[in-house]
């Protein structure tokens, strides 16, 4: 699956918007601090009615988007109905799609590149986010109130971008860091508590180094780390006790894990590409089909062929 860049998504969207250039080209100054720009939902719906609907795909870039409307969002191989309103995280490592129900959307939304919040971060990578990280969940249902709390926001950000401030990027970059800890205030704490104890440090480590694993993005790809000593010694700690503390901080075994996440791939790469089930099985690291096979319906009670219809 190819990743999206953002010349790409300007050349979908500059003939239409009718917006400044200076609002959607990367300008030189830009391109020294990261990429950011913000956009209305509703004017990009109007411009673009006749086109077809977004595709499932990987981009090289986050999104953050408030959207209000009847819309269904597919999220690695996650299905989400928005009746109402909702706020969305898109990470540059999981392959989404936005499907709206009706055409009276609005809302906004923002992209920007990891190395747009470096400066202010300390240099810390957007995924070290406690909303960006893996197994973070990427739509919370919104309230009325929280809507136009941060609706105000976006409004601030398209303001400020559309000026000729010398500092506008510096300015932006706060608008959004208030926006991820605004919603990050009000997701359940379990989520977002950083782990204090070695046991929450190591358990966060693995699901760190399990997540870069992925996406594979061509059947050439292999996965490199396939088993729970592959990821013991990675960790340089024995496979016993990396098996012992994910037990007691997730309620699962490390091959459990691992085989939960490379059946997530597996149900990507059958729905989202054209690779056959023989490139497949191979990227993912089995010896043969035979084996993959058996994995995957154990996993989904499916056998590839069957899933992928």
């Amino acid at each position: 699956m190819k990743s999206g860049q953002l010349e790409e998504l300007y050349t979908k969207l500059l003939p239409e918007t009718g917006a400044p250039d200076r609002t959607l080209l990367m300008s030189d100054q830009q391109r020294e601090v990261g990429h950011f720009n913000v956009f209305n939902v509703a004017d990009l719906m109007l411009a673009n009615r006749e086109r077809p609907p977004m595709t499932f795909d990987r981009r090289a870039f986050y999104k953050i988007s408030l959207i209000r409307g009847r819309s269904r969002i597919e999220y690695a191989d996650q299905v989400v109905d928005v009746n109402q309103s909702a706020l969305w995280f898109a990470s540059s490592r999981v392959p989404y799609r936005w499907l709206p129900q009706q055409a009276d959307q609005t809302g906004h939304f923002c992209v920007f590149t990891a190395e747009f919040l470096l400066p202010t971060q300390g240099r810390m990578a957007v995924e070290e986010l406690p909303a960006f990280q893996p197994g973070a969940y990427p739509v919370v249902q919104v309230s009325e109130v929280e809507y136009t709390a941060m609706e105000a926001i976006f409004q601030k950000m398209t303001l400020e971008i559309a000026s000729d401030y010398a500092y506008k990027y510096d300015l932006l970059r706060a608008y959004l860091l208030e926006l991820i800890h605004y919603v990050q205030k009000f997701q359940p704490a379990s989520a977002l508590a950083p782990a204090h104890s070695a046991a929450e440090r190591l358990a966060a480590r693995f699901a760190d180094l399990l997540a870069r694993q992925f996406p594979l993005e061509s059947p050439q790809q292999r996965l490199r780390l396939r088993t729970a000593a592959d990821y013991a010694n990675q960790l340089a700690v024995h496979v016993n006790h990396l098996n012992r503390v994910l037990k007691e901080t997730s309620g699962q075994t490390t091959t459990a894990l691992i085989g939960s996440r490379v059946a997530q791939e597996a149900r990507m790469l059958l729905k989202q590409t054209n690779w056959t089930i023989s490139e497949i099985a191979d990227s993912l690291g089995f010896a043969d089909v035979a084996h993959f096979c058996n994995f995957f319906k154990r996993q989904t009670t499916m056998t590839p062929g069957d899933y992928r219809g």
